[in-house]
């Protein structure tokens, strides 16, 4: 019988790779410690839990990097993008679901396969042979992380990442807010009018920032030194780089018309997106925040729509770990000295759930393929899945490497049939490309 691979954690990345592994006919046991042991942020023992946002991105597969890797991930078969197709929420031009109903989903498909068994004991060392896939995701056990950084000779790196509060729907004052997607995007109605938006005036604004900025933040603990994704600021401290920049990110009145005063320009607006099917929670779009509970509600209030707010969620802050991949992991995404160990999501550097998960799934094709006797390289780098291994493994500089969401950065050039400039025409290339070669490397394994 074939000898099992080993995943510790049944995150994103985790689950992609046990769904791999046992599509592939090979045995997989998924450790995770979950609901025994729990972390910061997670609520649940389910596997896939989101915990930040309900948003997989941008699901635009001729203009987007992220809608590439979608595609690449649903030719491949992945559970994490079917799962999200079956609870999608509408989110104009982006892949938003119901994070209940989807966790649950993905723990039912992987709890039903015959060749997936689930451990759920803390994984505390890393072992000394087998064929395993650390995919730990940001919040790995302080005793998992030591055995890491014991292994690697190098002590891991860290950031943190801020979690955006979420809102029942029933106490938003829809006489101020009104319901709409920035540029009325969506091929149905109800897509067209996914996000609810709160306006302000300058004077609201201003007043917020204030307020923001003066806000009790959280403290860090003794001798941890915070560093951010810049994808994933806090608000408070976007606010400290200036007091337009909130206005100029998350809170950018462009795409937008007030239904309430349509000659009326907000001078901000401030966006909620739907987070469960039912409609009834809503959470503030990019507002990731390191403020205290208390202050938040303050804070938070002080939105036009927002001032009898019931929250479901306050935002909150968590440390999340990653490796310094480009010193330390192969192209097959084994650890250097130690080839028994693999490493997926979030902990190899790649910054979102798609990324953690796409490193999921190519981690648990690679896995399995030494399980059957045989080595799978990686897609060519001019995919995007291709583009991410590449970029963690070696095509990073090490000295400054921090986490990364796919883009078209990453890609080799292209040309643009007729030579046309300009991301309009540059972008369907890419993607073309990225389809053309992604398959190919589908089809060359039989």
């Amino acid at each position: 019988m074939t000898e099992p691979v080993h995943i510790v954690g049944a995150g994103l990345a985790g689950s992609e790779a046990a769904w791999q592994v046992a599509r592939a006919g090979v045995p997989v046991v998924l450790h995770e410690m979950r609901p025994h042991v729990a972390t910061f942020a997670h609520r649940t023992g389910d596997c896939a839990e989101m915990v930040c946002s309900n948003s997989f991105r941008s699901d635009d597969d001729v203009m987007n990097a992220v809608g590439q890797l979608h595609w690449e991930m649903r030719a491949a078969g992945g559970l994490i993008m079917a799962t999200a197709d079956r609870h999608k929420l509408p989110a104009g031009g982006a892949l938003a679901v119901d994070r209940d109903a989807f966790s649950a989903a993905v723990t039912e498909a992987l709890e039903a396969h015959p060749l997936v068994t689930f451990d759920r004991a803390e994984v505390r060392d890393l072992p000394a042979s087998g064929n395993w896939i650390v995919a730990t995701g940001p919040l790995t056990s302080d005793a998992l992380a030591q055995s890491i950084r014991a292994r690697t000779g190098a002590d891991a790196l860290a950031f943190f990442d801020a979690i955006a509060p979420i809102v029942h729907a029933d106490s938003i004052d829809m006489s101020v807010a009104w319901r709409q997607s920035r540029y009325d995007k969506g091929e149905t109605e109800e897509e067209r009018t996914a996000y609810i938006n709160c306006p302000m005036t300058r004077e609201d604004y201003e007043g917020f920032i204030d307020a923001l900025l003066a806000a009790d933040k959280a403290e860090f603990h003794e001798g941890e030194t915070a560093g951010y994704f810049d994808g994933c600021l806090p608000i408070e401290v976007m606010a400290e780089r200036g007091r337009e920049t909130l206005r100029h990110g998350p809170m950018k009145p462009v795409g937008l018309t007030n239904a309430h005063d349509p000659a009326q320009k907000p001078y901000a607006v401030v966006q909620l997106r739907r987070d469960n099917a039912l409609g009834t929670l809503y959470n503030i779009v990019g507002f990731q925040t390191k403020m205290k509970y208390g202050a938040q509600t303050e804070v938070f209030r002080r939105i036009p729509g927002l001032r009898d707010a019931a929250f479901a969620r306050l935002g909150g802050i968590h440390r999340n770990s990653f490796l310094n991949s480009p010193t330390l992991l192969d192209d097959r995404m084994r650890l250097r000295g130690a080839p028994h160990l693999r490493f997926a999501g979030q902990v190899t550097g790649v910054e979102g759930y798609v990324e953690s998960a796409a490193m999921g799934l190519l981690a648990g094709r690679m896995a399995a393929a030494q399980a059957l006797g045989r080595d799978l390289a990686p897609p060519d780098g001019t995919t995007a899945m291709g583009a991410l291994i590449h970029h963690i493994t070696g095509g990073a500089e090490a000295k400054t490497f921090q986490p990364m969401n796919v883009n078209f950065g990453l890609f080799p050039p292209v040309e643009a049939k007729g030579g046309r400039r300009g991301r309009a025409a540059r972008y369907p290339a890419y993607t073309e490309r990225a389809k053309q070669d992604f398959t190919a490397w589908l089809a060359a394994q039989g």
